[in-house]
Order: C-alpha cells, then structure tokens, then sequence
C-alpha cells in the first residue's frame, strides 16, 4: 500500500516494485514453461526479468520521464541519457534461485541523484516483504522500522556472502579468504540475492555481509537500506567505491570494522587484467554507471521438458 508520508518517488518506486513483484508470482506458478537465455557460464536471464523490468520502467518513466535509467538487462537504452536523476534497476535479483523454484529472489530498484542514491526499494514477492528507505528517514521492512544488530564478536556473528561462479573469479584467493572468515564467525550463509542480502543486515538477520563480483543494480538500494538502519557498507578496505568495485562489505558497526581488517588482503580478489581476459560473453566490471555493459546472450532454450529444441527466441 503507498502512503502519502513516504517520499513521491518512493511511492512510485514502491508501485513498480509491487507491479514486477506480481508478475513473477505469477511465472512462478509454470517455472517449466520458462524460456531461458545464459548471458555467461552460469548466469541466467530469464523472460520474466526482461518482463519485469519493462514494467518497472514503464511504471517510473511514466512518472518520471526526464530520469534517466541504468538496468540490468537493457542498460541505458531507455530513459535520459544526461538526467542528474538515475534509476538503478535489478528486476529479479537472484534468478538462478527462481528458474529452481528456491524462493530467495528479489525486485530492486534504486534511485540516485548525482551518483549518490537517495530512495530504495527491495521487494521479496514470495513472502510479500517490503523493503524501504529514503535517505535521511530510515529504513523500514513493511511498517517495521529496521536497526542493524547490537553484536560486537565475530565470533558470534553470523555473515552473508556469496561464491564466486564466474571464469575470472580467483578461486584460489576466495577459498583462503572464505577459510579465514569462517573460521573466527558463528556462520557463513548463502542465499543468492545479494538486495536480500543487504536488507538481511539491515533487520539484524545478519551480522554483516561480503561479496565480490557485483553490480551496480546489485546492490545500490541494498546499499542505502543498511546506512538509514544504523549499518556501514564499503569496500574490503573500507572505502565508499563499492558501486563500482566489484566488491563490498556491509555490517553493524562493530562486526564491519572487524571484518574490514579480515578482507582487506584480500582487496580486488577480481583483478583487472582477469576481467579484461575473460570471454565477450562475460560481463565485465563497470568502471561507470555510464559504462555498464549488456552481456551478449546465447541462444534461448527452454526448459519445458515436452517442447521442442528449436523453439522461438525471446
């Protein structure tokens, strides 16, 4: 439900999130008539992200048509190019779990203003939890005002991440690095939605967060829901460039310091040279919002088991 003491551009983000919400519950239903396309070695762009994004925008152009609009899978082709206003759209954020039928997935969208993002909405349709914030009035799920947890011990902490899947990733350095997180905290977990992720800090589920590789629409409203609930989020040394690094660490305070000091060795574990190496197909790192890229995708298949091979394209 809008409400008229939320911020207007929150309300519009709210409606959109709600509209690709209940277009995903919806394909739910038939996950086997899906149509699925692989961007890269286990990354997975189905037809409901594209149809959920397309109304998200619909829904936030029709409101705001002079923003701009930064999305996963149709990057800056819609929207303004030049707007100071950026809507930064990730329209199912773990897909590999949905097309599995594993319900942690999520509707992310962000809004920044001059790179700096000021309103935040992650929805979770499959238990109807909505996450919000605006910058300066805190964040909330549903009506419940959210705080980051009280605990000062890693080793009572328990901590999100997630594992690299990508060619590139160095394997190597994250096992090392998974190995001396895990052995000083009370848990490593992994759902496979990183907004989810974010907003799991934000409620005090976790104690603090960590992961590499990320984008942008990854992690941008995620970004804003943690600092309005009392958390910090940065880079593996601390630093506030985690949009567009590729890596980020996020926790109450206490367990975000403390974890800083563990990561930080491990800075930039996707180097440079490893993104360039890696195959056209392959997303590479975005160095601006402006710069994102739109993988080129494979061929369709469908995984319906009674249909044909050679079925349509999207």
């Amino acid at each position: 439900m809008l409400q008229t003491s939320h911020h207007p551009m929150l309300n519009v983000a709210i409606k959109a999130a709600r509209a690709a919400g209940a277009l995903i519950n919806r394909a739910s239903l038939d996950l086997e008539a899906l149509r699925i396309n692989t961007k890269s070695p286990n990354d997975f762009v189905t037809e409901v992200d594209h149809a959920a994004e397309g109304v998200i925008i619909e829904t936030l152009l029709g409101a705001y048509p002079d923003h701009g609009i930064l999305a996963e899978e149709s990057g800056r082709t819609r929207g303004a190019k030049h707007s100071e206003f950026v809507w930064i759209i990730d329209p199912l954020d773990g897909t590999t779990n949905f097309i599995h039928g594993l319900p942690m997935y999520c509707v992310s969208i962000a809004l920044a203003h001059r790179g700096v993002v000021q309103q935040a909405v992650v929805y979770d349709p499959t238990r109807n939890d909505l996450f919000y914030a605006t910058k300066g009035r805190g964040a909330f799920l549903n009506d419940r005002r959210l705080r980051v947890s009280k605990r000062t011990r890693m080793s009572d902490a328990l901590i999100g991440t997630g594992f690299p899947f990508r060619r590139g990733d160095n394997f190597k350095r994250y096992v090392k690095m998974f190995e001396e997180v895990m052995q000083q905290c009370a848990g490593l977990r992994r759902p496979g939605a990183a907004a989810l992720d974010l907003c799991y800090v934000a409620a005090g589920y976790y104690d603090a967060f960590f992961e590499t590789g990320l984008q942008p629409w990854d992690v941008a409203a995620g970004s804003l829901i943690v600092t309005e609930a009392g958390g910090l989020i940065g880079n593996f040394t601390g630093e506030a460039d985690f949009l567009h690094q590729r890596e980020v660490v996020a926790g109450n305070p206490k367990i975000y310091g403390q974890l800083v000091t563990m990561l930080a060795p491990y800075t930039r574990v996707i180097k440079e040279e490893d993104a360039a190496a890696a195959p056209a197909s392959e997303p590479a790192a975005a160095t601006e919002a402006e710069a994102a890229p739109v993988a080129r995708k494979r061929a369709p298949v469908r995984i319906k088991k009674d249909e044909k091979a050679n079925d349509a394209p999207l």
